[in-house]
């Protein structure tokens, strides 16, 4: 038999090279919203949502005043952050769009609603939130049928309030 990992497995954080910790720290706080939850000198920080102890953490050991690693060679696709449902997404989708960030794409996948963007070294970024299990599309013997089609941001943003 092959193993499976438990079904409560979550990805618990992400952590991030990055150029300039402090531009980095910025954009993650100030954009996104997460609190600084500590500090590792110049060269390291952890960020979090809800006093966890870190969803993010960022470096600059191997990469400080470099440039983004290039995008056809392996590395990091983007990092999601999932919120807890459409309202909350919208609220978040708002303040990255007053922050002046390029959206670079938005998609409905059916069983989620996703808006990507990029940090300021060039980590992709998917803001998302899921649909109830119950809603999510699948064939005639129940295989899940994911898609990408066109997401409405306009509306999305006429919900953030």
């Amino acid at each position: 038999m092959t193993y499976q990992t438990h079904p409560d497995t979550r990805i618990g954080h992400v952590h991030l090279k990055v150029s300039d910790l402090e531009r980095s720290i910025a954009f993650y706080r100030d954009v996104l919203g997460f609190e600084l939850m500590q500090r590792y000198g110049a060269q390291a920080a952890f960020l979090s949502a809800g006093g966890y102890h870190h969803h993010i953490g960022l470096n600059t050991w191997e990469s400080q005043g470099s440039g983004p690693a290039p995008r056809r060679f392996p590395g990091l696709y983007h990092t999601a952050f999932l919120y807890p449902d459409r309202a909350a997404l919208a609220r978040a989708f708002a303040q990255v769009v007053q922050s002046g960030v390029e959206i670079e794409g938005a998609a409905d996948h059916g069983v989620s609603e996703a808006v990507y963007f990029s940090d300021p070294d060039g980590n992709g970024i998917e803001i998302y939130h899921d649909r109830a299990q119950a809603d999510w599309p699948r064939d005639a013997n129940g295989v899940l049928k994911m898609q990408n089609t066109p997401f409405d941001l306009r509306a999305l943003l006429a919900e953030a309030v």
